[in-house]
């Protein structure tokens, strides 16, 4: 399986089988955001909360099915487990709440936190569950930054964590941290210099190993 970083907090991820999942479609514009459109059809979209970066369903091309809130789903024979969390470290009363998304593509366990915005708890935790790939916030402002999303990443103990929602050319006025700071010190670091990674069941990375993808649009 295949995953894309098309830009913020959107991935296309692609199964050996064909099925596409988006996550997070951003609206181009919005925010700041310079990003390119999302020209990728879709056959399934996830959708963390109901901000304009994260929720443009109407950007995404095909008919896609449309996950958006905390429970178990299911489309094109995948199961997607969605967990309650907020956006911020108030409860949900400064930002609102924030959904993190689990679920396996070809054997691999896969999960997008959203725009997640405090510690976990241990019940969060328990419900994650073993994780091979982590998509996680690491700009900060609007979410955890680089401390947060390093106590996350010891919370959860991907086997891969591949960094979003970070200042890059693509959101230059966006008000996040550039990545520099969550990288800094580490040496468990992959710049792959491309936008996708392909990732296969028992091959992959322990301890965990931060991969950075490059937006591709």
């Amino acid at each position: 399986m295949k995953v894309k970083w098309l830009g913020h907090a959107a991935f296309l991820i692609t199964s050996d089988e064909g099925v596409k999942i988006v996550t997070d479609p951003y609206k181009p514009g919005v925010y700041g955001l310079e990003y390119g459109a999302i020209k990728n059809e879709a056959d399934i979209v996830i959708v963390s909360h109901e901000h304009d970066d994260h929720n443009y369903v109407a950007g995404v091309p095909g008919n896609p099915q449309v996950i958006r809130s905390s429970g178990s789903h299911q489309a094109n024979g995948i199961d997607f487990t969605g967990i309650a969390c907020h956006h911020d470290e108030s409860s949900g009363k400064e930002r609102g709440d924030n959904t993190i998304f689990c679920f396996s593509v070809n054997g691999v366990k896969l999960c997008h936190l959203g725009d997640l915005g405090h510690d976990l708890s241990t019940e969060q935790v328990a419900a994650i569950g073993d994780v091979d790939v982590l998509m996680i916030p690491v700009g900060g402002s609007f979410t955890i930054d680089a401390a947060g999303a390093d106590r996350v990443i010891g919370q959860i103990k991907p086997g891969v964590a591949i960094p979003m929602h970070f200042k890059t050319d693509g959101c230059p006025n966006f008000p996040v941290s550039d990545i520099e700071p969550f990288l800094s010190g580490k040496t468990n670091v992959k710049r792959t210099g491309s936008a996708e990674i392909e990732f296969e069941k028992g091959r992959l990375p322990s301890p965990t190993q931060i991969i950075v993808l490059e937006h591709a649009l």
